[in-house]
């Protein structure tokens, strides 16, 4: 069982807890344009865990998850959720992940790659999220490719539409690329996923004395099937849960 008070202790001030919800990530967390409410999977983890804590959740909104893990030494926030990611590991302590999504790449309609094992070749060009766990991967793993880097997923996005044909592709969560894209006959997806992303709540690298409780907070929310009926209820019904540890 979660040992709550020891949380409690540490995170909650005046009754609040300080909540960084992503927002470059639509299949997580988005504004519902009809109510101004934030919604998706975080914002329901975070307020589940702010109700076992006796806590308001005070949330905190950011362009994309560099930018989350950029402030995590701030003291801007307790409680955050981004792609777990080794080099972010300096900065932040994360617990089991609680959903698995995929990065895949987007072209224009009359772009020549297929695939994208095509991307990883001299003279290709992507345009990526900085600090994104796809860029983070990318900067890892590819050998070829230039990497072309903007502010947050949304910069991204808004870049490649524009940009005159300098970056050959944009990379993205699938999600968030139809989300932005829609059913334009302008672009396609590539076949093939980029990588698969362990997405996780985080503490300040300060708090990784709790990040086994926050661990046992997320697995008990995908026993009891909480973390299935979230993203079923906010329309992510293709998202997969984690695995539960064994």
């Amino acid at each position: 069982m979660t040992n709550y008070e020891t949380m409690r202790a540490e995170l909650v001030e005046n009754g609040k807890l300080r909540v960084a919800i992503n927002l470059g990530n639509a299949a997580l967390a988005f504004r519902d344009k009809a109510t101004g409410e934030l919604g998706g999977i975080t914002v329901a983890l975070a307020k589940r865990l702010c109700a076992a804590l006796g806590a308001e959740p005070e949330l905190i909104e950011f362009p994309g998850a560099g930018k989350v893990v950029d402030a995590a030494a701030d003291d801007v926030w307790r409680i955050a959720f981004c792609a777990i990611d080794p080099d972010r590991e300096e900065h932040v302590a994360f617990s089991a992940p609680y959903v698995l999504i995929e990065a895949k790449a987007l072209v224009r309609s009359d772009s020549p790659l297929r695939h994208v094992e095509d991307l990883n070749r001299r003279g290709v060009k992507l345009m990526v999220a900085k600090g994104s766990a796809y860029d983070l991967f990318l900067s890892e793993h590819a050998q070829h490719m230039e990497l072309l880097r903007e502010a947050d997923p949304g910069a991204s996005f808004a870049a490649f539409k524009a940009d005159g044909g300098t970056a050959d592709a944009v990379v993205g969560v699938t999600q968030s690329l139809e989300k932005a894209f829609g059913n334009d006959p302008a672009y396609r997806m590539l076949d093939g996923t980029i990588t698969a992303i362990g997405q996780a709540m985080a503490l300040p690298r300060r708090f990784v004395h709790l990040a086994d409780e926050l661990s046992r907070f997320v697995e008990e929310a995908k026993v009891d099937g909480y973390i299935r009926r979230e993203l079923d209820r906010s329309g992510q019904e293709s998202l997969r849960v984690a695995p539960a540890l064994k």
